[in-house]
Parts: structure tokens; sequence; C-alpha cells
């Protein structure tokens, strides 16, 4: 997972009710099957607020220079793979991330460049992960492999893209597609950072904490400076009932941040203890 995309720790009760809006899905340890369960309602709820808090105004230079290049961009100009990457990164910073993957793939359809192709397939599973209703989920899903998979066409060693694109499939009618592709990834590098959160995500949003915190524990023993993966290890040892693990993984996370928010969140942990 791309670390300026997904350092989504979702504070509190978020951390485990609304991870990344995607639905819930059995991980069957090692068996190869998986069943899709609806999004409740609280989920829902729940990743509605962890979007606004990204969300962001944009200060009124900005704001003008968003409206600006919007009514300038001409499709014929010359600049206009920069203006749409210019606009692209006004309404990332807006928090607007499903306009800002819009505009960056009318720069990679026009100019064919792969950096720009990764870019907007980026931009997509940022948007795909703020995704609340179906359609939406569905819509950047397919937008994030369809450009994803133009780099990993030319690069198959990305192992970092074909990790979003398994998290893709997860949230569809084949979700076992997405986890054979990140065992795929740990067979060949178990150490894989992305593939181990990613598996350790999945295993707490299914409620298999035990198996969470198995690979929690292998992402932060190979990759120790992913907050991340050391804030939800001391949440899956919370859900796990494993209570002094719990306590100290917490403490062990208050002295690598100064984050107030997940300050907050540790200590409303800690006070359940």
């Amino acid at each position: 997972m791309k670390k300026s995309q997904l350092f989504l720790i979702i504070i509190g009760v978020l951390a485990v009710a609304g991870l990344y809006a995607l639905p819930k899905v059995v991980v069957d340890n090692e068996a190869q099957n998986a069943v899709s369960e609806t999004t409740s309602e609280s989920s829902s709820a729940s990743g509605s607020e962890a979007a606004a808090m990204h969300e962001t105004e944009l200060s009124p230079e900005k704001e003008a220079a968003l409206a600006d290049l919007k009514s300038k961009s001409n499709s014929d100009s010359e600049s206009y793979s920069e203006s749409m990457q210019q606009l692209a990164e006004l309404y990332q910073e807006k928090g607007k991330y499903d306009s800002a993957a819009y505009y960056l793939s009318l720069a990679a359809d026009k100019t064919g460049d792969l950096a720009l192709a990764e870019d907007t397939g980026n931009a997509f599973y940022e948007a795909f992960t703020f995704a609340l209703d179906q359609e939406k989920v569905n819509y950047t899903a397919e937008k994030t492999r369809d450009y994803l998979n133009m780099v990993l066409d030319n690069d198959p060693t990305r192992t970092d893209l074909k990790s979003k694109i398994a998290m893709t499939y997860v949230s569809s009618s084949n979700p076992m597609q997405g986890i054979t592709m990140l065992r795929e990834i740990l067979e060949a590098d178990p150490q894989n950072e992305d593939a181990l959160f990613n598996m350790g995500i999945l295993s707490m949003q299914s409620g298999q904490y035990k198996r969470a915190t198995e690979r929690f524990e292998e992402l932060v023993r190979y990759h120790p400076d992913n907050l991340q993966g050391q804030f939800y290890l001391a949440v899956s040892y919370f859900e796990a009932d494993q209570k002094n693990k719990a306590k100290a993984q917490f403490e062990k996370v208050k002295e690598i941040t100064q984050d107030p928010m997940i300050l907050e969140s540790i200590q409303t942990y800690l006070d359940r203890l």
C-alpha cells in the first residue's frame, strides 16, 4: 500500500468497525475459500466519519486557482496534461480523491505515459478506500485495476501494485481472487510489507483477531517502523483478549507517535483494559 495513501489509522472504534469500508470477508487461514458479507450500517457510518476526517478546505487562493484551471482547460492546449495534473493535485489536497483520479486519468489517457498511469491508478485506489456505496466501490476498483495493470504488465515485479489490485478484488464478487494474489506475494516474498499488512487487515475485518495478531507480529518484526502495523497489532491483541500484550503494545505505540488523535484512541483502549 502506498504509505501516503493508506496511512488511514481509523481512530478508536473506527479502527475495527470501518476498515477501508470494505465488505467483511472470512479469510479461512489456509483453506482456499472466502465468504463475503454485506457491510453493516454502523460500518458505513464509521466510514463516513473517517472520510470526513480527511476532507479539507483549500485556501481562497488555491480555490481560485482550481476554478481558473477548470475554466481554461482545453484538451487541444499544449499544457493540457500539466493542467490536469495540477487540477488533480488541488482536488487531492481538498480530499476529493475521485475527482483527483478523474483529472489524472484524462492526462494519462492523452499521453499514454506509464508514470501517469501509475499515478492515476493510485488515485483511483485512494478513492476506492473511501468509497461507501457499492457502485462507487465497483467503479473505482475497476479503474484501479485498469491503470495499475498497465504498469504491472510492463514490470511484473511491482508487488506493491499487485497488492493494491488484490485488495480491489476483495470487495468484489470474487474476494478469493484477491486473497490468493496476496498469498502469492507472500509465497514469493514472506516479508512483503504491503501483503502482510493487507492480510492482517482482512483478518481483522473478518473477526479473526488471533490470525491478525500473527500477521501484524510478522509485519512489525520485519518492518518495525510501520506505524499502522504497530497500532493494529495492539488493537488485535485487545480484540483477541490478550490484555497484557495489548497494554504493552499500546504503550509502545505511544512512544513512537505524537499524533494527538492516535494517542487519544490509545488512551481509550487503555481505559477499557
